[in-house]
């Protein structure tokens, strides 16, 4: 078999279970996307990503001395990037440098607050 661990093939879906999807792949032979490895998501029921005669491109995560094909789909295209939160010009010292002024004032208003309550 040409099949190395780590080359990304295309192939076909052939069948569905409850614990992955069976993919004929371009070679002839079929391997198993167990359902952690279908899409970057959980995946409670693989039918709401995947159908019979779907075509997917898959990665050869191993390859047994049994004969059997551990495949994934995730693996096989590019993670979506996740965009960072902090504004660039926010440096971690101005937002502690914001949060001192802002945690002073609020002292400086309780112990205010709680000295006009004693002066009654």
């Amino acid at each position: 078999m040409g099949l190395a661990v780590g080359n990304i093939v295309d192939g076909v879906v052939t069948g569905i279970t409850k614990f992955g999807a069976f993919v004929k792949l371009s070679e002839g032979a079929v391997g198993l996307v167990h359902i952690s490895e279908v899409a970057n998501t959980y995946v409670k029921d693989i039918a709401e990503f995947l159908k019979e005669g779907d075509q997917v491109k898959v990665k050869v995560v191993n390859v047994g001395t049994d004969g059997k094909i551990g495949l994934s789909i995730k693996q096989a295209v590019e993670a979506p990037v996740q965009p960072v939160n902090v504004a660039p010009d926010n440096s971690f010292e101005d937002r502690l440098a914001k949060f001192m002024k802002d945690s002073n004032d609020k002292l400086i208003a309780y112990k205010k607050h709680q000295d006009g309550r004693k002066g009654r």
